[in-house]
């Protein structure tokens, strides 16, 4: 199975001897590009979509794999598939308020719940604030160039670190490395307030302040 950069790197973010549950999985390329590798072993592979389609073609796709002993398929939305016998939750591609919302929903399962990776669309500092507030810590991220955007995926894992707003804006991870798609993915968010700065009528200053507090931030990262 071929599968883009950003489902690849998701991938090798996931522990070995891990039982995993993909949400939103789609068409599951991520589950049967895992299943098929054979240097790695998994307990337990579960996709699930709250959409009967992607589902259906999630099955066709493992059938044509000869997977369907190695991933199970469950309908529903988010959390409601989890059972207790998973430790690992992945959500990629979806906006980071509605991740935030899903674990919200099932707060009870984070008891068994070991680690989670998340790639948030957006609000991705809205998801490392709250992930941390509920009991995870940040062990990895990784900003991956795939095509012409620039994703972010994150790595959380049980138990509690203290963050600095600074490190929870950039990703306590990603400071220590800066590497060639920290500088032009913050170079591009600098960019994008900019020109909400310009576009925001009169009023609106609480979130004027907020974008010249950021832009100051990155700032003073990107030229450091």
């Amino acid at each position: 199975m071929i599968i883009n950069k950003r489902l690849k790197e998701v991938g090798r973010l996931v522990d070995d001897n891990s039982s995993f549950l993909d949400i939103g999985c789609d068409h599951a390329f991520l589950d049967i590009y895992l299943a098929q590798d054979k240097k790695r072993k998994f307990k337990k592979i579960v996709a699930s979509d709250n959409k009967e389609g992607p589902l259906t073609q999630a099955k066709n796709n493992i059938n044509q794999h000869k997977l369907s002993k190695e991933i199970e398929l469950r309908l529903g939305d988010g959390l409601d598939t989890y059972t207790d016998d998973i430790d690992t939750v992945i959500i990629s591609g979806m906006g980071g308020r509605n991740m935030i919302g899903i674990i919200k929903n099932h707060l009870e399962y984070l008891k068994t719940i070991d680690t989670f990776i998340l790639s948030p669309n957006n609000y991705q500092v809205d998801v490392k604030e709250y992930l941390t507030k509920v009991g995870y810590y940040i062990e990895d991220e990784v900003l991956i160039k795939d095509s012409k955007f620039i994703y972010q995926i994150i790595k959380f894992k049980k138990g509690r670190k203290k963050y600095s707003k600074k490190e929870l804006f950039f990703g306590p991870v990603l400071l220590t490395k800066k590497d060639d798609n920290f500088m032009h993915y913050y170079k591009r968010e600098l960019k994008s307030r900019e020109i909400i700065m310009e576009l925001l009528p009169k009023g609106f200053s609480f979130r004027k302040v907020k974008l010249k507090k950021e832009m100051k931030l990155i700032k003073s990262e990107i030229n450091n």
